[in-house]
């Protein structure tokens, strides 16, 4: 059975995978598979991904054309397994490695493409994306500074709270006054 791939940005979440499977099924295609950054449709509901661009985009994700994109949308799509990588290894794997074992290329090429794609290193990007975590943990209001840190394997709070107001201008202490946190969705870090 021939089936059409679609490479697809701003999916970041199992909502965005509920989300885009119920946007192609309205739209009357059948996805025989979709996740994180694809839809897969079967034979029968072929589609040109032009043709499905402006549904998706209403919705906040967009079809990726180019090779480059499609590689540096599944490069962030990894990026944010990295983080539960991180989170739950006894022993994590550094980034590169993750990234290579991963996409079986050198991290140098994945890098290039990365950056010239995404205008941002992918050591940046992860930061971003650790950063808006730690926004999310804050407002949990949950854990301390420290814990928080030691969560997301920062050396230490201080290294943590430096790199928060290197990211987003502002002291942890301030974001925690804020009544009403600002947080970007995972689609606008790059």
């Amino acid at each position: 059975m021939k089936t059409t791939l679609l490479h697809i940005k701003n999916m970041v979440c199992p909502r965005c995978i509920d989300a885009v499977r119920n946007l192609l099924e309205q739209a009357g295609y059948r996805p025989t598979d979709v996740s994180l950054g694809q839809a897969q449709l079967d034979q029968s509901t072929p589609a040109d991904p032009v043709s499905v661009a402006p549904m998706l985009r209403e919705a906040g994700f967009d079809v990726i054309m180019g090779r480059a994109d499609q590689l540096t949308e599944q490069i962030k799509t990894a990026l944010v397994e990295y983080l539960e990588h991180l989170r739950t290894a006894r022993m994590p794997l550094t980034t590169s490695a993750f990234l290579t074992d991963r996409f079986a290329a050198t991290y140098s090429h994945l890098s290039k493409v990365f950056s010239r794609t995404a205008n941002l290193t992918i050591e940046k990007y992860l930061i971003r994306l650790k950063i808006e975590r730690v926004k999310e943990m804050l407002s949990y209001n949950e854990m301390t500074l420290s814990e928080i840190a030691e969560h997301m394997r920062y050396s230490s709070g201080q290294h943590l709270s430096n790199q928060f107001r290197q990211v987003t201008g502002h002291s942890v202490s301030e974001f925690r006054r804020d009544l009403m946190p600002r947080r970007l969705s995972l689609d606008q870090l790059a």
